[in-house]
């Protein structure tokens, strides 16, 4: 497995938790919209401490972004990435990844689930594909939504928010059910894609179920 010594560029807190982190791309490191790598710090005593994080940037920018919730109570890598600075080093590994786009759907994540997304419809965009894609993004809070005023802008009404913890107008409120779901499900040949902690994702795939959404048709990536 090859490792790839990279410099941070800038950081910065888009949301109350969640770090915008771009680095240096390495010579021919490539990778797909909805991919990821294993990251570490560059540092004593972090080097061996690699974490999965999505690529959130489109493959030809020159450079690579990561979107990162971070748990500073943890006191693990994440918290260690919130102390980066401009010209830091990071250890980038292989890429993998299981979700790739294979056609309009409906995106369903929940949480920091949504960075393979980010990339994804990125990429769609620029290709003018957005087509009739939907994003449903479920969050404890509205101040929990990564990159809201972006995904408004390339989704408008199929940008659709539920949140568990608040009521806020404009904004589902619960879990997401089988109902919840129908609501904008229209057709067998749609797809399904799912990213998010695997207790939601779990909830998620009985909902699915139920549906009778052929499996063969639910794309999915844990966290």
């Amino acid at each position: 497995m090859q490792e790839h010594i990279v410099q941070v560029k800038t950081v910065e807190k888009i949301t109350h938790d969640v770090l915008r982190i771009i680095i240096t791309q390495p010579e021919n490191y490539c990778f797909t919209p909805g991919q990821a790598t294993n990251v570490s710090i560059n540092k004593a005593g972090w080097r061996d401490e690699k974490r999965p994080f999505m690529f959130t940037c489109l493959p030809n920018m020159g450079y690579l972004e990561f979107t990162i919730k971070t748990y500073p109570a943890h006191k693990g890598v994440t918290n260690e990435l919130l102390q980066l600075k401009k010209d830091d080093e990071l250890i980038l590994n292989d890429v993998f990844g299981a979700i790739t786009y294979k056609g309009e759907g409906i995106f369903i994540a929940g949480g920091a689930g949504i960075t393979p997304f980010i990339s994804i419809f990125r990429y769609l965009h620029s290709k003018n594909e957005i087509g009739n894609n939907k994003l449903i993004f479920a969050n404890k809070t509205s101040a929990d939504i990564i990159n809201r005023e972006e995904f408004k802008k390339l989704l408008g009404t199929n940008f659709i928010n539920i949140l568990s913890d608040e009521k806020v107008q404009g904004y589902a409120n619960g879990q997401i059910s089988k109902e919840f779901i129908n609501t904008y499900y229209h057709g067998a040949n749609t797809k399904f894609y799912l990213c998010g902690p695997p207790l939601m994702m779990d909830a998620v795939m009985i909902q699915l179920v139920n549906l009778n959404i052929n499996k063969k048709s639910i794309i999915k990536e844990s966290f």
